[in-house]
Parts: C-alpha cells; structure tokens; sequence
C-alpha cells in the first residue's frame, strides 16, 4: 500500500462530506417527538461522516456538542398543546449569524412554518433547503400565516412529510409535492437486555400532560382494571396537579413526573405495556416505536397518526379513541395473555428495525446531494432575500450562480485592463 493512501481516503471523505445545518423550531432541552428526530438524525448522519450542526432555542446548557443555542423558547399555543418556540428578534439575528457563519451546503428545517428559526430561515434563503413537515390536526401558525406561508414554501427545494396526515395538512395550506419517509429509531438504543420486566402487570404512560394525549381516559381505565394492576405516569405540564387530586385515591398510580431519557428507556424495557391513549392531532406514533424497540407490546388509540406505526392485531392492539372501556378491556388482553404479547413484541421488534435511523439517514443523504446536483446544474437558483442582499458581500456562502458572475466580473475587469494597456503601448 502505498504510503499516501490514508491521505488519498482522507482527501475523499472530505469531498463526500456534506455541510449540513438542521433546524429545530422547538427548544431542544425539552422533551418532544420532533427534538428527539432531529438529535437522533443529526447523530447518525455525524456518524455517516458529515458535518451536521443542529441549530434551536434551549433552555438551558445544549443537549450535545453539536447544537447551538439560539436563545430561550417562549410557551406558545399549537394543535392543543404548549410548544417551546422562540419567535422573538433576537432568536432570527442569532440564526442569521449562525447560518451565514457556518456557510452550509444545505440547511433543512424541521416544521418549516413554525415561528422561529425555521421560518427566519425560509426568509434568508442563504442555502438550498429541505424542509421536513411533522406536524397533523389543527395547527395555528399554517392558519395565522396562510396568506404568506405560500410564497415562503417556495424557497423549499424538496418537502417530506413523516406521515400521510402531515403531508395532508401541508399540502391544504401550501400546496406542492411531498416525498413521506417516516421518522426512524435507532433500535438498539431501547433495547435494554439487563433490565428485567417487573412481576406486576404494570401499565406505562409517557407524554406531556395535555388534554389530546387522553391521560384521563387511561386513568378512568385503569380504575376499571384489578387490584394488582400497577400504573406508571411519567408526564408534567398544565394543570397536571389537578388531575393527580382526582385520582390521588389509588395507590396503584405512581406519578414520576417528566423522567430523564435513560430512566424511560428503563421503564419502556421493564413495563408488561406501553399504552398511548391519545384522542387526535398525532401525526406519527414515534413513542409507540420505541416501545417496540424496547421489546413491548403496546396499546393505542386507533388514530390515523399511530397506523402508520402499528398494524392492529399483527404487532399491537388499537382502540376507539376516549373510550376507558374499551382501552381497559385490551389492556387486561394483552397483559394476561402472555402468547399474544410475545406475538406482538417479536412483530413490533421487526417494526422497529424496518424504521431503522440509518436508512432514514441514507434516504436525506440522497435528497441533500440532489438538491446539491440541481443548484450545479442552475434548476435551483438559491438568491438570499432583499434585506440580506444588502449585505451581499459578508455572505460566505457564495451560490453558484453568484461564483460565476464573480469571475466573469474579475475577468472583465483583467481584460479592460489589458485593452488599456495596449492602447498606452501603441501611443
């Protein structure tokens, strides 16, 4: 082997390498479906080779060496929930300097339309740019915005959707064409084989306290169930104490509030079920997939948003969305019926692996490099918007088409000076 090869490799990795700044409108220090993708897909890809900075709000010190803070998040109303976001000036400067600093190959936004980062982001145009849409339901800000969301959408070069009931939602306020990959899981982080299941039937909850994850209805089923039934409820958020008043008679209930990350790993691993009793607004059942990640059999409610995830009797059981019965009556199936739990966690294990981060990871890796490949070929002229234009000549990032009008200037400019030159030369 000769004695430049691990330079000629090197060399290559670099030229592979993508410059990649993910956005996150949401504060990445709280826990929440869309954080936790980002994060997850910004690690596989750093593992991939390529450089990926993941920019957002965080309250408090960043989760990893590769996010940088734009700020604190401010509680704004969104699809019947509090969302951690940060619309305030000082949030789109710090994006600003932040993208321009870095000079990106592509930026892709989480939540394009979001207010914050994202949509400061779709304003500067200063990259070629993928913007992945997870939210379903009623979301404020498409119907706020709806008259300038159109036109802003433009500037987004490619758009997935995570699931069928994101893309609907997209699709009726911005119109356009979507590609949908659903979110991935690294599957060997939940699984967890020195963690033993408890000996009580144990029942496992896990969101944010708000009225559309049906927590009361999972309360009023688990009162239905016997006496040897065990509930765990990891959840803080509104009026969370009120609700533990209600049900504050049953010793069964251990309420755990909001958990680190490995103590619910744990919990997912050593529950008998996890269930997700929502009553709408889910776009994508990525709690569901960890559980089965983590080799548990789970019971939801039958949204459209959680048959993306699971198929019903093949790798978990769903029910009528807010009826405590009904939930009731499947959770004791599936805890007292230990062939039909093992059924549902070698199915749900598959599941898991089939929506592996990694392929998720390849499938964007394509989508940047084409998105790359048409800007080189001028189908994607990226122009920053008026106001950055004012500030052309501090952009680090130079688009093609900019590089070529640079140097047909600079060569303009030599050959004015030759033609001078001669003409002095001949006088």
């Amino acid at each position: 082997m000769s004695a430049d090869h691990p330079a000629r490799e090197s060399d290559e990795r670099r030229r592979n390498m993508l410059r990649v700044a993910m956005i996150s409108p949401y504060s990445l220090t709280i826990p929440g479906g869309v954080q936790h993708q980002v994060l997850g897909l910004a690690r596989e890809l750093r593992r991939m080779g390529h450089e990926v900075r993941v920019l957002g709000p965080c309250d408090g010190p960043p989760p990893e060496p590769f996010v940088t803070s734009l700020g604190d998040s401010l509680p704004t109303a969104a699809n019947g929930s509090v969302a951690p976001l940060a619309p305030d000036p000082s949030a789109a400067l710090r994006t600003l300097r932040a993208l321009n600093d870095e000079a990106f190959d592509v930026i892709h936004l989480h939540e394009p339309i979001a207010p914050g980062p994202t949509q400061t982001s779709l304003m500067l145009r200063l990259a070629p740019m993928v913007g992945t849409f997870h939210a379903a339901g009623d979301v404020s800000w498409y119907r706020r915005l709806r008259k300038g969301v159109n036109w802003l959408a433009t500037h987004l070069d490619h758009r997935v959707a995570v699931s069928v009931e994101a893309k609907e939602l997209a699709h009726r306020y911005l119109g356009g064409d979507y590609e949908i990959l659903f979110n991935g899981i690294d599957a060997e982080t939940y699984r967890r084989p020195g963690v033993a299941r408890v000996a009580e039937p144990t029942v496992f909850f896990c969101a944010r306290h708000e009225p559309r994850k049906g927590l009361e209805v999972l309360l009023d089923a688990f009162a239905l169930l016997p006496a040897d039934h065990r509930l765990w409820i990891a959840s803080d958020g509104p009026n969370i104490d009120d609700v533990k008043k209600r049900y504050r008679g049953d010793r069964r209930i251990s309420w755990l509030g909001r958990i680190t990350e490995p103590e619910k790993l744990d919990r997912l691993a050593s529950c008998t079920v996890f269930c997700a009793p929502a009553l709408h607004g889910e776009s994508f059942g990525l709690v569901l997939l960890e559980a089965m990640a983590a080799r548990t059999p789970v019971v939801a409610s039958d949204l459209a948003g959680y048959r993306t995830v699971v198929t019903d009797g093949v790798d978990g059981t769903l029910v009528v969305p807010g009826d405590p019965a009904a939930l009731a009556s499947a959770l004791r199936e599936v805890m007292s019926d230990a062939s039909l739990a093992a059924r549902y966690v070698d199915a749900g294990e598959r599941r898991a692996d089939q929506l592996s981060m990694r392929r998720l990871a390849l499938r964007y890796v394509e989508i940047y490099r084409d998105v790359l490949a048409r800007e080189e070929a001028e189908q994607i002229v990226v122009t920053p918007n008026r106001f950055v234009g004012l500030f052309e000549e501090r952009l680090l990032r130079r688009p093609r088409l900019a590089r070529l009008q640079d140097t047909l200037r600079e060569k303009t400019e030599e050959l004015r000076d030759k033609v001078s030159g001669v003409r002095r030369d001949e006088r």
